[in-house]
This record gives C-alpha cells, structure tokens and sequence, in this order.
C-alpha cells in the first residue's frame, strides 16, 4: 500500500465519522510551525505537506476547532490493546513508529465539543493505558502516510480502518449529563506559513492542569518532560525547552507544597 493511500484512508474515516473540516500542522526542522485551520478536508494542503515531510517536517492533524465532533482522540495506546478496542469498537488505528505506540480515533454515537472530549479522554485513558498528557479536547494527531522524523523517518500508517457497521461507542459512561451542543463555525483565520506567536490561547494552562494531573497520577518527572517538550515543540519552537523545564519545576513544588 503506498503512502498516499494511507493518508486516504485515515481521511475516508473520518469522513465515515463525520469529521468535515481540519486542522492541518506541519513542523518543520527549525520548529516552524505552518498552520492551515478550519479546511475541508478535500482542501488540504497534502502536496505541501508531503513536501515538507520529504525534508524532515513532520505532518499533524486533528478535527477543527470550534465544532462539535463524534470523534476522541488517544495517544501513545500499546498495540495489543490498539487491537483489542478495535475488536470491539469503530476505531481508527494509526501506528506511530515500530517501537511507538497507536493514535486511535474512537467514533462516538454524539458530537462532543473540546471540553466534553477532554472529559471522555480523562474517563478513557486509564481504562486503555493511553497517554495522559494528551487530554485537552483538541490534540494534534499524526497524519497516516507521512514520515515521523521523530522517529528516524519511519512511516505512519493505518492499522485499523473501522468498517460501516462496526459499533460506535457512547460517551455516556464518561460524560453522563451532557448533550450534544450547537455547532458554531469559529472565525475564520487565514492560513499563516510562519509561527503562530500566540498559540492556541488557553493552551498554557491547560499544561499547566495536565502536569500537575500527571505528577498525581504518578507519572515520572523525566517522562513527563519528554512528554510535555513534545506536545509544546510545535507551539514554543526554540523555547520549548526552558518552558517545560520551568513549567515542570513549578508543578513538582506546586505538588510537593500540597503534601
């Protein structure tokens, strides 16, 4: 299967999902990132960003913010039990790298807004082993098809594509009280081919929550590090380092002041 189709499976499922609109980021080797926000998904920029890959940029995806999606996304899943939820449930599998871990996209039976998939993630990730500094509602995804650089330039591929009747899970269990909100198209934002110096507006804090979440749930400091120089690379860019040394060192007094 060739790489191009990769990608076009992971698309075709979320397309199945109800995934219209993304949210494409591409990383480049001097931790530029490139933005293109709110496309459909037939409007990607994919030449350009297989381009970029080509020369060592890595390639996210993840829903457009600002809509309600029945889709939850959860990182750093062991294959064997990537496999294991697959059997049971419509999910997307993407394997990462050989000695990584799985991406799933969990198809659920209602649209959930960020705060609610963040919710979801909490209740999920202990249940599945998964990543638990990925929970923000909104997290960036590798794209299927493209070259992790991280990982020497190993391919990203599709494991498990869900079939049409396979079983869409409910949230329900996770996220009781909630209904499905109104969908609000965000304002719309030009594509930028240079960082964005503010980010994501709240993304600061929602680290903030994370870190000191995982310091609780027992997470090792120097995982956790890695963890949060990966997920703020893309944002911080040459900075990322002082800021999750910094961030880091808050927390574990934070937490060692609360005991």
């Amino acid at each position: 299967m060739t790489a191009a189709s990769h990608t076009a499976m992971m698309l075709a499922a979320w397309r199945h999902a109800g995934i219209t609109r993304a949210d494409l980021a591409v990383r480049t080797p001097s931790a530029m990132m490139l933005w293109f926000q709110d496309r459909a998904l037939d409007q990607l920029p994919l030449g350009l960003a297989r381009a970029r890959n080509a020369h060592g940029a890595d390639v996210y995806i993840r829903p457009a913010r600002g809509y309600p999606w029945p889709m939850v996304f959860l990182d750093d899943v062991a294959p064997a039990m990537a496999h294991r939820v697959a059997k049971h449930y419509a999910v997307l599998v993407v394997r990462t790298s050989t000695l990584g871990g799985c991406h799933l996209w969990l198809q659920l039976t209602r649209a959930l807004d960020e705060r609610q998939r963040a919710q979801v993630q909490r209740w999920l990730i202990p249940r599945v082993g998964a990543d638990p500094g990925s929970v923000s509602g909104e997290h960036l995804g590798r794209l299927a098809g493209m070259k992790n650089a991280k990982r020497g330039g190993e391919w990203v591929n599709v494991l498990h594509r869900p079939g049409p009747r396979e079983r869409v899970w409910d949230p329900t269990p996770a996220s009781p009280t909630t209904a499905a909100p109104r969908a609000k198209p965000p304002a719309r934002k030009q594509d930028s081919r240079a960082p964005s110096s503010a980010g994501d507006g709240s993304e600061s804090a929602r680290e903030w929550g994370w870190v000191r979440g995982a310091l609780e749930a027992g997470l090792s400091p120097t995982t956790l590090y890695q963890r949060l120089l990966e997920r703020a690379s893309p944002r911080r860019g040459a900075d990322a380092e002082r800021y999750a040394r910094y961030t880091l060192s808050r927390a574990l007094r934070s937490t060692a002041h609360r005991h």
